[in-house]
């Protein structure tokens, strides 16, 4: 279990996060809601180690985070798809799939067949160079790479943004499988509410770097979350 408390973040004088608490088990998928610049990256970058915490506490899997930098996070089971995808335009897909073997050990290294089972572009484009995929390929690239890690904790950040509809369903039944297999916990940042809601677990709003609105998929009331969204 990943288990955020009382978590605050600083740029400088600036305060990003303020108290921001919540917990993602293995087999579930907890959203993270939010409309530009309320403090949904700070929070991913903290969990994965990019951003230093101020006050509070990230535990995973019963370990303190606080002293374990982002690769030993890495190795310790946490992979992220940050918001803007991040792949390497001069390497070939095949090189950016096989980067996620730094943090394996050796008899480990490999790219599972779920990942060209989910994105089955990616097999087509193995020799292509990243830079030359489509936005939305470069997305199921981003993805690809991550659970070549074979992670139990996954963090994605607005995987939906800019994509085309058809490739956004086939980022929504690949987070569904994932969650399904019930080997790891997934946290998902995304804006696109039909999108967060049909897939979340549970869900977090957040408004000025604090939670304002969580609950399970049940408690969820449709108009008083987009209307957290639209404010």
């Amino acid at each position: 279990m990943l288990r955020v408390d009382q978590v605050d973040v600083h740029y400088g004088a600036a305060q990003a996060l303020r108290g921001v608490s919540l917990e993602a088990e293995i087999g579930k998928v907890t959203t993270v809601l939010g409309r530009n610049g309320v403090g949904k990256t700070t929070l991913l970058r903290a969990i994965v180690g990019r951003n230093p915490v101020s006050g509070g506490r990230i535990e995973w899997e019963g370990r303190d985070l606080a002293r374990i930098r982002s690769d030993g996070r890495a190795r310790g089971g946490i992979a992220s798809v940050p918001q803007g995808r991040e792949i390497f335009p001069l390497l070939t897909v095949r090189e950016n799939l096989e980067t996620g073997f730094a943090v394996l050990p050796r008899a480990q290294r490999s790219v599972p067949d779920e990942v060209f089972e989910l994105f089955p572009v990616l097999r087509d484009m193995l020799g292509r160079r990243g830079g030359d995929l489509s936005g939305g390929q470069q997305q199921q690239l981003a993805i690809g790479r991550a659970m070549v890690m074979r992670p139990r904790l996954l963090v994605l950040d607005e995987p939906t943004e800019g994509i085309q509809p058809s490739i956004i369903q086939d980022i929504g039944r690949a987070i569904t499988y994932l969650r399904d297999k019930g080997e790891m916990a997934i946290v998902l940042v995304e804006q696109y509410y039909d999108f967060a809601r049909d897939l979340c677990d549970s869900f977090h709003v957040m408004d000025r770097g604090q939670i304002v609105k969580s609950g399970t998929r049940a408690e969820m009331v449709d108009d008083e979350v987009r209307g957290l969204l639209t404010v």
